[in-house]
């Protein structure tokens, strides 16, 4: 697989700029950024792109915002979370009509600080990634976006995965979480989640139908296999999606 910076969403690319200068110690933990205008300009940007970088940075734990305030640099990502290995459109249609999956994406990337994190990928690996949309009943429920550790990681963690995965076509109507839990049987696997409250943003609003301004849940996940990260999902759910059955953990 060959991965190109044309490849790369607009959105993940400044994003990283902007998580560079976090790293770099241009903004430091506990600093605020500057207003949105000013960073805009700083970066060359368009402030709806600039918002999504933003949102995308502080749910991926690296900022914080502080009502009256502004966005601040985190000193270290939260966490907080259940634990449930079972596909999201699984867990959706409990109880309602089946979910359909539709992909919107299917390709490879190079990791940002949500996947290095969570993954452990180092810096210019290259992650399977799939971003799909989940509807019923003719309206958009979720917005799922997962990646996969690396081919190396994942012939040595969980090669019937591997081989599931490269045998699932773009087009494929499922999601990675589906073919992971189809490809482990007799394989345990572990997860953990988060969840935090957010908005769904402009590219995501349109993507789902709504405004950008909705407000939404977002569920971050990590499933492992023997202690080694081998998925790493972003789950965004508007106001209005199917109830999610949570199983909290201590």
């Amino acid at each position: 697989m060959a991965v190109s910076g044309q490849q790369r969403r607009p959105v993940v690319v400044l994003y990283e700029r902007i998580a560079d200068a976090i790293h770099d110690g241009t903004y430091p933990p506990g600093c605020t950024l500057p207003s949105e205008p000013r960073l805009a300009a700083e970066l060359g940007v368009s402030r709806p792109a600039l918002r999504e970088a933003l949102l995308l940075l502080q749910e991926d734990g690296l900022l914080t915002v502080r009502r009256g305030v502004g966005r601040t640099v985190n000193d270290r990502p939260p966490r907080r979370g259940f634990e449930h290995v079972l596909p999201l459109e699984e867990q959706l249609s409990a109880g309602t009509s089946p979910l359909r999956v539709r992909a919107l994406l299917r390709t490879v990337e190079e990791p940002t600080d949500f996947t290095t994190q969570h993954l452990h990928a180092p810096s210019r690996a290259e992650l399977r990634f799939w971003e799909s949309l989940l509807s019923g009943e003719g309206t958009a429920a979720a917005l799922s976006q997962e990646w996969a550790a690396a081919d190396d990681v994942l012939e040595r963690a969980h090669p019937s995965f591997a081989q599931a995965l490269g045998e699932a076509g773009d087009d494929a109507g499922t999601s990675m979480l589906a073919v992971l839990t189809g490809a482990s049987r007799g394989v345990p696997l572990t997860a953990h989640s988060g969840i935090t409250a957010t908005l769904l943003g402009r590219r995501r609003g349109a993507q789902l139908d709504r405004p950008a301004d909705t407000p939404a849940v977002l569920v971050t996940q990590v499933v492992r296999s023997a202690d080694v990260p081998i998925l790493a999902a972003k789950h965004m759910l508007p106001t209005g999606a199917p109830a999610l059955p949570v199983l909290q953990s201590t």
